[in-house]
């Protein structure tokens, strides 16, 4: 799409770098931006400071109702293409990007090293949004799986999985390229895919709860597994979620995932997340399961998340919490993190958080001596600052498991796919 002259508004966006290998910020990197359709025009050019990451910018958008009404057919967002380059490194380019009013896009991308004797550059593609593009419908299944003891692989417990492969197709599509994923970025793409960042918040958190309900029926009854694939999950809107590599994300959906991404939805004396089906609502419609717009409209009226999903989903669903998060060193402890604390707890924080700041230069190394004092708080207030979490200078839920999301990432040096 070349320039669009019904962009009025304004959404924002921002980029954070990171080497695909180590997980470190890369500095230094240049992002050139232009209107899809008009590639070779750049708009706007950004460079990456020493945490991988870009000023926040304005970009035009269209008006923010067509978001909002599902009788307006105009495109809600505005299409650009970014070119990213960074000594070292392949480059990138990524058209189709969208970009909503009055909210933050999000472009989270890993670098790939330079392959000096044979150079790419890596295109991703981003398709329409499912709201406003054409996708098949899903194709109904029971919602509560039957487990019988054959020998089937099937977890004994919910466990929030560090990772996740995405069959990008359909399931029989065997030339489909299949991605390993951290959770937490699946849910916030599909998401991002799924849903206008622009919903109320409640909105967004039913149909996150949603999502990641599915997502965790997917994973605790090894539902491909079992039928001989190896993945966890499909792209394929008939099948389970849109899921879009390359895609950005926007920050009023990141921060749900963030503070819920261990929660599912549950059933009186049923031990797997449910398979909680939805659709558009306004193409398709779906009795018994969620519709996207008409759980907008019901957060337009007030409802909150539990109450927008007992609407479709019945009175006896409830929200329940993993017992079991993968790939951090340890859980929260249950209570925020601040001035005055003392102990194991704030001397593993201290810890975690001078290994990133060993990455990120911005965020100030501190003594590890479980004492929750200034230093610790300002350190706090930095990592914050940096991966855009209010910036109490305490450790709640969201950013203890961000310190241990990006602890892990940068001491982790390996390549996972």
């Amino acid at each position: 799409m070349a320039k669009n002259n019904d962009a009025v508004d304004k959404g924002q966006l921002k980029f954070h770098i990171v080497s695909g290998v180590t997980a470190f910020p890369v500095t230094d990197a240049t992002i050139n931006i232009s209107y899809t359709g008009v590639p070779n025009s750049f708009i706007e050019q950004l460079k990456t400071d020493t945490s991988g990451q870009t000023e926040t910018i304005d970009l035009p958008a269209p008006p923010v109702e067509y978001s909002l009404d599902p009788k307006i057919e105009q495109q809600p967002y505005s299409e650009y293409t970014f070119d990213i380059s960074a000594p070292g490194f392949e480059t990138i380019r990524i058209a189709g990007a969208e970009i909503l009013a009055n909210v933050e896009a999000m472009q989270n991308i890993q670098l790939r090293p330079l392959d000096t004797i044979n150079p790419q550059t890596e295109v991703f593609t981003i398709p329409a949004h499912t709201l406003f593009g054409e996708y098949p419908p899903k194709i109904s299944e029971e919602e509560v799986k039957p487990l019988v003891d054959t020998g089937e692989i099937v977890l004994s417990r919910v466990v929030v999985p560090e990772y996740i492969v995405v069959h990008d197709g359909s399931p029989r599509d065997s030339t489909a390229t299949d991605y390993y994923v951290r959770y937490k970025d699946y849910i916030k793409n599909v998401a991002s895919s799924e849903i206008y960042a622009t919903w109320p918040a409640s909105t967004i958190r039913a149909n996150v709860l949603a999502i990641m309900s599915f997502t965790l029926n997917r994973v605790y009854t090894e539902w491909y597994r079992n039928k001989g694939y190896d993945f966890t999950i499909t792209s394929s809107t008939a099948f389970d979620h849109k899921w879009i590599p390359g895609r950005n994300i926007f920050d009023s959906i990141s921060k749900v995932v963030d503070e819920l991404f261990s929660d599912y939805l549950s059933r009186p004396n049923v031990k797997q997340p449910i398979l909680t089906q939805y659709c558009d609502g306004r193409r398709v419609s779906c009795p018994g399961w969620l519709t996207q717009w008409g759980s907008k409209a019901l957060g337009d009226k007030g409802y909150s998340a539990i109450e927008i999903l007992r609407y479709y989903y019945g009175d006896n669903i409830y929200i329940n919490t993993a017992q079991e998060i993968s790939g951090i060193p340890a859980s929260w402890p249950g209570y925020t993190i601040g001035t005055g604390s003392r102990g194991d707890k704030v001397k593993q924080l201290q810890q975690e958080l001078n290994v990133v700041a060993g990455a990120y230069p911005a965020i100030p190394k501190i003594s590890v001596d479980g004492v929750y004092g200034p230093a610790t708080v300002s350190s706090v207030k930095k990592f914050q600052s940096v991966f855009g979490l209010p910036q109490t200078g305490e450790v709640d839920y969201s950013t203890w498991y961000k310190i241990s999301e990006i602890y892990v990432g940068v001491s982790r040096i390996a390549e996972l796919n």
